[in-house]
């Protein structure tokens, strides 16, 4: 009976099973939903989150989830759309009540005036990247709520009690970081791509070049140089690189400069040692030294 069991579907013991496009919603969807929700994670947390191939099993969990979760903000514009076409899953349509864009619910920064081709890959609603200000991973908590209560209304009650625990939780984990970001306030950074843009806003970290001279273009020997000389006169403490991205440029960079690179996870299981949403932030609040 028990051998039996363990061959039966998930989704048997579950009401919902929602499809999210990166691993930190759908810790924040478990958290939430607890057993109410089965979560079924597309891309994987050390993958580029611009860049996933829409492979034949990807289609097939978003043909039979009961709801999407996307991050937003045009992260997902180069491969979601495909998949959602190609799964023909009406409950994960844009305009479907089972889909949730996570950005509609975040004040988005760095929005271009203009969009073109000449100033990269830009992405026309602002950075995407806000998930990486733990500030706004409690207002993301909170639409995630929303959403499962709206689609599931008879579990509302275990989705409001479930987001008072984690919200609570994460409250006492801010006042953490904040005391240990203190002393941090205007340092100076250089990024490959500028992920950390809500991070630094929130702790008041000043980055002050990318090594990608427009987002999505690769260094050129110009902007390289001009780099070097950039941080031999402004000193940031270090080189904050995303794990997806060749560090090449970077290690020359700090060849001639002297500068540490210290690996940025974006998401969780992007390290092996960031294994939850706690640890991706325990981990980016002790990079800097």
């Amino acid at each position: 009976m028990r051998f039996l069991l363990l061959l039966l579907p998930l989704s048997l013991f579950a009401n919902l099973n929602i499809a999210v496009s990166y691993p930190y919603i759908g810790a924040l969807t478990k958290s939430i939903g607890g057993e109410n929700v089965e979560t079924v994670v597309l891309a994987n947390g050390n993958w580029d989150p611009h860049f996933v191939v829409p492979k034949p099993s990807l289609i097939s969990k978003v043909r039979n989830a009961d709801g999407l979760i996307m991050n937003g903000g045009q992260l997902e514009i180069g491969w979601l759309p495909p998949l959602i076409k190609k799964a023909g899953n009406p409950k994960t349509n844009v305009n479907a009540k089972t889909f949730l864009n996570l950005s509609n619910h975040i004040s988005m920064i760095d929005k271009p005036q203009s969009v073109s081709r000449s100033g990269g890959d830009l992405h026309p609603e602002g950075n995407p990247h806000f998930n990486l200000d733990p500030n706004n991973i409690l207002i993301l908590a909170n639409a995630i709520k929303e959403y499962l209560s709206t689609i599931d209304s008879k579990n509302s009650h275990v989705y409001e009690k479930n987001y008072v625990i984690f919200s609570d939780m994460w409250k006492k984990k801010i006042e953490l970081w904040n005391e240990k970001m203190l002393s941090k306030k205007g340092v100076k950074v250089v990024q490959f791509h500028n992920i950390l843009a809500y991070f630094n806003k929130a702790y008041k970290i000043e980055n002050i070049a990318t090594i990608e001279p427009l987002p999505g273009i690769p260094p050129s020997s110009k902007h390289t140089v001009d780099t070097i000389e950039l941080i031999k006169k402004e000193q940031p403490c270090c080189i904050l690189h995303d794990v997806y991205h060749s560090t090449k440029t970077a290690e020359f960079i700090s060849e001639k400069t002297g500068i540490k690179i210290v690996l940025i996870p974006h998401d969780i299981g992007a390290l092996e040692s960031v294994e939850d949403l706690t640890s991706l932030f325990d981990y980016l609040t002790s990079a800097i030294k």
